[in-house]
């Protein structure tokens, strides 16, 4: 049975999710602060959070730092949990904020209980077999979830924030075309693929970055990572 961890300040949307999850045959347990939610996370080990943007006594997303910037060894948080935050704000640039900080799906107030629980279900099949707390290695690239940190051999290379999520994207699952939409969806937050080319443009900042033919763009398709030889 998956184990969830609703952090939700509002009493009825909070027994809301925590009715029909259990329902649904998930484990659930509530947090409604963030010092409240650390303690729950560390102490329930969920494998996979719920989390409102606006919380009694601060921010969801300073959970959310919270979790990505843990080293997984010295403490008990692990920064590889998958996380959809739920929040009124919907905006492009509230969802783009919320994925730049590390999370994993962005579900906006007012929400479908059907999607969203469909979103839950995809998010824990994405995590499993994951290696928890552990970097990923391909080739001469390395790519540390938990530090936000890449080498390329001995060299570190800086990435932005998008930047990174997008290789992380593409080195979770290097023999994989990883689809445009996907991207879009995954690490920027769009609904809808649109005409967008922003994946385009970060990929390419990412060949001069790694200064070698890494990035590959399939045409037609989207991307994958190619070990350079």
């Amino acid at each position: 049975m998956s184990s969830v961890l609703i952090v939700e300040d509002d009493p009825a949307t909070a027994a809301f999710l925590a009715d029909n999850l259990a329902a649904d045959g998930f484990s659930v347990a509530c947090a409604s602060a963030p010092g409240e939610a650390i303690r729950a996370i560390e102490f329930r080990q969920p494998d996979l959070i719920v989390l409102d943007v606006m919380l009694d006594g601060g921010s969801g997303l300073e959970v959310l730092d919270r979790l990505r910037s843990a080293d997984g060894a010295s403490t008990k948080l692990d920064p590889d949990v998958p996380v959809l935050v739920l929040s009124g704000r919907g905006s492009e640039v509230e969802r783009v904020r919320g994925f730049a900080r590390g999370a994993d799906d962005y579900v906006v107030k007012p929400f479908s209980y059907s999607e969203l629980v469909a979103r839950v279900r995809a998010l824990l099949r994405r995590a499993e077999g994951r290696v928890r707390r552990g970097p990923v290695r391909v080739g001469d690239l390395l790519v540390d979830p938990s530090t936000r940190e890449v080498r390329l051999g001995d060299e570190l290379i800086h990435l932005s924030a998008k930047e990174f999520a997008l290789l992380h994207a593409l080195a979770a699952e290097p023999t994989r075309v990883v689809p445009k939409q996907e991207l879009l969806r995954d690490v920027w937050g769009y609904r809808s693929p649109g005409t967008t080319r922003t994946v385009d443009a970060h990929a390419c900042r990412l060949r001069k970055k790694l200064g070698r033919a890494w990035v590959m763009n399939v045409r037609g398709v989207g991307y994958r990572l190619l070990e350079a030889a």
